[in-house]
């Protein structure tokens, strides 16, 4: 059978090493397999296919320093789930037995007990016997952390199949921004960075393990794997399997282009999130680890964990390219593979090391070929004149509805603002509270003061607009909180680039973060006195919300407050970088910079304890969530574009992402980008009218708790009308008041301007011709698929 497409060329800039112990491996794990049952009389595999996939060697290859009892045990781990895997497509996937799949994945969480002398389950089949003596064996060498994370890593891995059987029993390709996401669970490379603490005997200390930089790792880590993976195996899985979770499959369908460019652009992204990885840590993870205190011991095992992740993929790709599972009929592996581990070579050790390993020319290569991309990434010019960006014609299936109360809510928020000084010229001083009064020019004369808002202009914004659709049914003091919550997070929006971005005071903002928090006491109890507007109003939309709550929701709202404000410190150190983001990490920081889980847990405040955390957690209702937030985040970045681009000096924004990923025009991002935002209330849809009632059925949710999730539904759809909603009738957009503000004088529109009505979407316009211009090299490719886009 001909190959579909030629393998592109990857970005492969660390070596492959060989573990020395690869025969032994080799020896014990086909000793094992078949004492398990997985080679003869399994119907699964035979020997010569157990030894044409070769799992020794691919754990040879990405962990080249373990032990031989570690590569011996990790190694019958891979074993064990790939044969899951075939053994999960034997039985259910091809005769999707939903059902039995169900119960066959249930069971298996006996074999996984957090306790490592709770008794188990008798083994009934392959993967029960196989799961059981390997849990036994792994979790007495780590800690009780170290087997919560993998325990859940490896239902996640076992129990999402779920999802692509669905999907295979729907004949339903997913979107790229649902596909990056449930690949991580899917395809268990999260479980597999787990495995990497265990061969390289260092854990990820728990008071990180959770935190921004550590998870980014773990994402782009898998990410990295699963793009790769998805290009060796499009053949078998999508021509000969009939699999539809395969990431060259799910941009052929969303871009309408061939498998060829699709195959280029995955590549594409594959680099991208290695390069996100390299770039997290090299800038993120050493001031993580100063920030928690961790002494040099702990600070060392992380850096070793992190050596491990480049390790396997190092390791993983040389071996795709050379076992007979894959398609790489044509692939080049560059050259035999390095034996030994470090320490038997004698080379440098230590993060980042690794490739002087490799021979010379091929590091410079892949280096040499990355170069431009890096550069695009960087290269942005801040305040471009880009003009009014023309509207395509959103999708929104669901209806508007207004509180009755949007009248009397104009009014109290503006009462509002004003009695915490949101309105009000901010002097030097308390620009950023609590540190002394910064110089003038000449180093004595007083800053002046800055004004971020005044009433004119918060009247023209008319957050009570939005409020009133999100919460159509809620009361007066519903309402009025929603307004307020949305006028203080986007003062705060506006207010740390202007403060602190223009003068690239990282140190500034954090500070400010840290007051702000001490505004949101868990215990309700005394706060200080505040210094800024900020911290008035926040005090005073904590103490309103928060306290009615119980303890644990209380803790969880506060958590949606701090990553927002975290989330800010991450658009202010790209904006001093000068970095535009990679794809998918913007697009899953986008939801934390718009406040959407904050929103969206007032949305939840009434419903009580009526839904378990546990179904809040869910795949469906995660996914309703997820949808939800990137249709209006992304809503956002077209309204804004201008705003962003051309009088802030902004680069987050999908828009640009997206032109800056394939190097194409506005108007070809704007199409994808809404193409994108048209995916994600489609998926939307689906998983409320077809998840959610498995999801009923499947915990066997009491018809209060289905009600109370259906509502929820209900107000997601509220919430993403009530938002295009709120930018059609706003004057936060208008090219007018755009230069007003510019020029730091009250715009005329906004003066106590009336809201605008809600007006219907404009003609989808016509797409700009492609520029003629066509660059070449790795991370260039995807300009090619612009041109081969549909016009429509």
């Amino acid at each position: 059978m001909p190959q579909p497409f030629e393998l592109p060329t990857f970005y492969t800039p660390y070596p492959a090493r060989l573990n020395p112990h690869l025969e032994s491996a080799r020896e014990h794990t086909k000793a094992w397999a078949r004492e398990m049952v997985m080679i003869e009389g399994s119907g699964i595999w035979d020997e010569a296919t157990f030894d044409a996939h070769d799992y020794a060697l691919l754990c040879s290859y990405t962990h080249p320093d373990a032990s031989a009892e570690q590569l011996a045990l990790v190694t019958d781990w891979y074993v064990w789930v790939f044969f899951f895997d075939d053994h999960f497509l034997d039985i259910f996937k091809r005769t999707q037995d939903t059902a039995g799949a169900k119960a066959y994945l249930d069971r298996l969480r006996a074999f996984m007990p957090v306790d490592p002398g709770a008794a188990m389950p008798e083994p009934t089949n392959q993967v029960e016997a196989g799961l059981a003596d390997l849990w036994s064996r792994t979790v007495p060498a780590m800690s009780a952390e170290w087997r919560a994370r993998f325990a859940e890593s490896t239902r996640a891995l076992l129990e999402e199949s779920l999802w692509e059987l669905s999907n295979i029993s729907e004949s339903r390709i997913s979107n790229p921004v649902e596909y990056i996401e449930m690949r991580r669970k899917v395809g268990g490379a999260p479980w597999s960075a787990n495995l990497v603490e265990y061969a390289v005997g260092a854990e990820v200390p728990a008071a990180i393990a959770d935190s921004r930089p550590m998870r980014v790792l773990r994402d782009t880590f898998a990410d990295g794997v699963h793009l790769r993976n998805d290009l060796f195996s499009y053949q078998r899985e999508v021509e000969i399997e009939g699999e539809l979770a395969n990431g060259v499959l799910v941009l052929e369908e969303f871009l309408g282009c061939g498998t060829q460019e699709a195959a280029e652009a995955v590549n594409d992204l594959l680099t991208s999130r290695l390069q996100q990885f390299e770039h997290t840590a090299l800038t993120e993870v050493p001031p993580l680890l100063v920030e928690h205190g961790l002494d040099p011991a702990a600070a060392l095992e992380v850096f070793a964990y992190v050596k491990g992740l480049q390790d396997w993929q190092a390791g993983g790709h040389e071996w795709h390219m050379r076992s007979s599972r894959y398609m790489n009929e044509h692939a080049n592996a560059d050259g035999p593979p390095v034996p030994g581990g470090l320490a038997a070579l004698g080379g440098p050790k230590g993060l980042g090391t690794s490739a002087a390993l490799m021979p010379q020319s091929l590091v410079v290569a892949s280096l040499l070929a990355s170069i431009p991309t890096r550069l695009q990434r960087h290269g942005h010019i801040p305040f471009q004149a880009v003009g009014p960006t023309e509207l395509p014609e959103f999708t929104m299936p669901y209806p508007l509805r207004m509180s009755p109360y949007l009248d009397g809510a104009r009014e109290h928020v503006i009462t509002w603002a004003r009695r915490h000084g949101l309105l009000d010229p901010l002097p030097a001083h308390v620009v950023v509270p609590g540190l002394p009064a910064p110089p003038g020019p000449t180093g004595t004369d007083p800053l002046p003061p800055v004004r971020i808002w005044d009433e004119g202009m918060l009247r023209g914004f008319d957050f009570a607009l939005c409020a009133s659709a999100l919460h159509p049914d809620g009361t007066e003091q519903q309402v009025d909180l929603g307004s307020q919550w949305l006028t203080w997070g986007t003062y705060a929006d506006d207010y740390y680039p202007k403060v602190y971005g223009r003068a690239k005071d990282l140190a500034g903002a954090t500070a400010m973060n840290a007051r702000l928090s001490r505004f949101m006491p868990l215990d309700l109890a005394a706060m200080p006195a505040p210094e800024h507007p900020m911290e008035r109003a926040l005090a005073d939309l904590w103490m309103r919300t928060a306290g009615p709550m119980a303890e644990e929701p209380r803790r969880r709202f506060r958590h949606t407050v701090d990553d927002m404000m975290e989330s800010w410190l991450w658009e202010l150190t790209n904006q001093i970088q000068n970095r535009i983001p990679d794809p998918v990490d913007y697009i899953e920081m986008r939801r934390r910079t718009f406040g959407s889980d904050l929103t969206m847990s007032l949305a939840r405040i009434g419903r009580g304890d009526a839904v378990p955390d546990e179904v809040y957690r869910s795949r469906p209702v995660q996914a309703m969530e997820k949808a939800a937030a990137d249709y209006a985040c992304l809503l956002n970045d077209v309204y804004s574009y201008q705003k962003e681009l051309e009088y802030e000096g902004e680069l987050h924004n999908a828009v640009l992402v997206v032109q800056n990923f394939f190097n194409c025009d506005k108007d070809q991002a704007l199409r994808i980008v809404n193409d994108l935002m048209t995916a994600r209330i489609q998926e939307f849809d689906h998983t409320v009218t077809v998840e959610l009632p498995a999801l009923y059925q499947d915990f066997d949710l009491p018809q209060e708790t289905r009600e109370a999730l259906d509502g929820y539904a209900e107000e997601l759809k509220n919430w993403m009308s009530g938002i295009l909603n709120w930018h059609r009738g706003v004057h936060r957009y208008d090219e007018e008041v755009l230069r007003s503000q510019a020029a730091d004088e009250p715009p005329a529109a906004a003066k106590a301007a009336p809201p605008k009505a809600a007006v219907p979407e404009p003609a989808v316009p016509e797409p700009a011709a492609v520029a003629p211009y066509a660059p070449t090299g790795l991370g260039t490719s995807a300009a090619r698929i612009a041109a081969l886009l549909p016009r429509r």
